[in-house]
Parts: structure tokens; C-alpha cells; sequence
């Protein structure tokens, strides 16, 4: 029976386990530029059998949290550069996450302190961060603008140049962020596009974004470093679907020929239950459309996984293995769930913002 601890070849990754280190934004890159605290951050968890970092800006427009890293200026690159370095140099695998938040920013985020963009002019019920003097702070998001027709072909470019940017600065891959309520998201559902032009209306439309985006990149980089995360019915930044089960069985199908290292697929709502009662999601029903249609590549489960559940998911044929919060406090998760624990506690308080606390400060396992 497969584990948790048996090797995988991807597309172009050649992972040593199952175990995935899942995206986590800490706020912890003033300027959009990463750090070498970060360098130490992720190199500190290069035993996974891939890294998958925090989310990362494709231009200032995609940026809708504080101190969140970008992938579009020279010192951003050279910043992540560093990081590739002290990851490869202990033996890691690192891709990084396509970022643009849409409507989940703030006025004070985006150029010349211009609204955010997404695709119909409605505002997000949901929180950002802005650090007020030192201090990361939770505020409302702005009410966003719609995108015009004309704009969206260069929304597009952004995302592939970014991925270049990304093997540039020696990322072994891209993940393509489509979940959790940002501007891909927001394109697919019903809630929050109510556009009536060709990214709007049916399933076929409101997927064009998404699918524009990763042919894209996958003609660029090549489908075998590229990856996408969905999220099919979780209510993450105030978005929702009328159909998520057709929606998402289409996007599966229409992504299939592109041949991904891996569809990255949260269950249930984003860090909460990971089955909700007024939006049920058939997943094994979703990866077999995606299978039928020839998807290749890793099938990635994300939400609330433990050893036992994620056993239980490899058994029932996933083939990696996401875990986020474990990763904040056990950078050592690798060896811990090989020896069944213990498991350090996350310091909360830390999540968002900083220094060292509660971010390269965590004890590895003794011997």
C-alpha cells in the first residue's frame, strides 16, 4: 500500500515523499521583497517531499495583503533567488504560487491607490491586512472596479511572465493559484461575476480565465512544471457557485490535455470543515472526470489532514498529500510523522507579520 513516505515522479518533479508543504502566507516580505529569514524559513522545510510557497503577487496590481512577496521586480527575483539557493542546496523541491488577489485588496495596495480589479464591481465581504504603524492590522476590502474586456489579455501575459520570472529565479515549478475567492476564483463563480460578455454567463465563459492562464503557462514553462490549486466549494472570501460540481467536473476536462504535474484540491471550506452540508462536492466524481479525459499527473489533497486521514486518502488514490498549519510549527513534519510526533503547537500570535518568533524559531525533533 502506498504511504505517505514513498517517492513520486510528477511531470518534472522527482519527490522523495507525498508530503506537500502547503501555501502560507506569513506577511513577512516588506516591499514585496523576500528575505533571507525566508531563505531559512523554507530551507528549514526542504524535506518535504515539495515546498509550495506563500502566495506570490504576478504584478502590484495582484497584491492584496501587506508585506506579501511579488514576482515582477528585479530585487523580488534576486530576493527569491536566494531562497531557490538555500532550498536546493539541502535537497528540496520548491515551486511558487501564482498570485492575483481581484477584489480582496485595498485602495492603499494597489498603484497610485486605484481600486482593485475583478470581474463585476462587486465588493468582497471579507478582510485584508495592512500593517498600521508596525502593527498588521485586519481591514475591510475596497469596492473593486470590472475589469474591461480589453484589459483581461494582459492579465494574462502577466501570469506568463511571471512563470518565466519564476524558472528564472530557479523555482523547479509554478503553481497556478485558481482558489480560495482571488481574481481566477472569482471569474468561475456565480457570486461574484455577473458579467455578460465572453468571461461571463455560462460555465464555458466563466472558465476562460482559468484556462487562458494555465495554456499559457503551460506552453511556456511546460505543463510538466506547472500545477493548479481549486477550490470548489469553499466559502473563502465571500465567493460561492450555483453548480460548483458542473463548474469545476468542466474545468477538470478542459485542463486534462495539458498534462499538470498536479491539481491541488482543497476540500470543504479553506482551514475549516472539510464537508459542508448546504454545498456538497463529489471529489472522487471530479478527479474521475479529469482521469476519463486523460489528466495526468498528482492528484493533491488539501484541508485538515493528519496522518491517519492522509493514509486513508492515499489508500482511496490521492497522490500527494498537503499540509499547511503543521508546517507553521513542526518544520521537521517529514520525521515527525514518521515517528507519530510529538507536534509543537503553533504560536498564533505570529502567524501574520514579524520577525524569528513563531517563524524559523521552532525546535526539531532531538537527534
Amino acid at each position: 500500500m502506498t504511504t505517505l513516505f514513498d517517492p513520486l515522479q510528477t511531470g518534472s518533479l522527482a519527490l522523495p515523499n507525498r508530503i506537500v508543504m502547503a501555501p502560507l502566507t506569513r506577511n513577512r516580505a516588506p516591499g514585496a521583497i523576500p528575505t533571507p529569514l525566508m531563505a531559512t524559513y523554507y530551507a528549514q522545510r526542504a524535506t518535504a517531499g515539495l515546498l509550495i510557497t506563500e502566495a506570490t503577487a504576478i504584478t502590484h496590481q495582484a497584491q492584496g495583503y501587506a508585506d506579501v512577496p511579488g514576482l515582477y521586480g528585479t530585487e523580488q527575483l534576486d530576493g527569491w533567488k536566494r531562497v531557490t539557493k538555500a532550498v536546493h542546496d539541502v535537497g528540496g523541491r520548491i515551486v511558487v504560487q501564482l498570485w492575483h488577489v481581484g477584489r480582496v485588496s485595498h485602495t492603499d495596495l494597489q498603484p497610485d491607490f486605484g481600486k482593485p480589479v475583478a470581474p463585476s464591481a462587486i465588493r468582497a465581504n471579507t478582510k485584508t491586512v495592512l500593517i498600521k504603524d508596525g502593527v498588521p492590522t485586519f481591514v475591510d476590502t475596497s469596492e473593486p472596479r470590472a475589469l474591461k474586456a480589453e484589459e483581461i489579455p494582459g492579465i494574462v501575459q502577466n501570469y506568463r511572465h511571471a512563470a518565466e520570472n519564476a524558472i528564472s529565479a530557479g523555482f523547479d515549478g509554478v503553481e497556478i493559484h485558481a482558489a480560495n475567492g482571488y481574481l481566477i476564483d472569482q471569474f468561475l463563480k456565480t457570486g461574484s461575476n455577473q458579467r455578460t460578455d465572453d468571461y461571463g454567463g455560462s460555465i464555458a465563459n466563466r472558465a476562460r480565465l482559468l484556462l487562458e492562464v494555465t495554456r499559457a503557462i503551460a506552453e511556456d514553462i511546460g505543463g510538466d512544471r506547472t500545477g493548479i490549486r481549486l477550490s470548489p466549494v469553499t466559502p473563502a472570501n465571500d465567493v460561492i457557485d450555483d453548480d460548483p460540481q458542473a463548474l469545476f467536473e468542466y474545468v477538470l476536462r478542459e485542463l486534462a490535455p495539458l498534462k499538470l504535474a498536479y491539481v491541488h484540491v482543497i476540500e470543504g471550506a479553506t482551514g475549516g470543515p472539510r464537508e459542508l452540508p448546504d454545498r456538497p462536492f463529489d471529489y472522487t466524481a471530479a478527479k474521475a472526470a479529469y482521469r476519463a479525459a486523460g489528466g495526468q499527473g498528482a492528484w493533491m489533497v488539501n484541508n485538515g489532514y493528519d496522518l491517519a486521514l492522509a493514509n486513508q486518502a492515499l489508500s482511496a488514490d490521492a497522490d500527494l498529500v498537503a499540509f499547511g498549519k503543521p508546517y507553521i510549527a513542526n518544520p521537521d513534519l517529514v520525521a515527525r510523522l514518521k515517528a507519530g510526533g510529538p507536534f509543537n503547537a503553533p504560536d498564533k500570535s505570529t502567524f501574520y507579520g514579524g520577525g524569528e518568533k513563531g517563524y524559523t524559531d521552532y525546535p526539531a525533533l532531538a537527534g
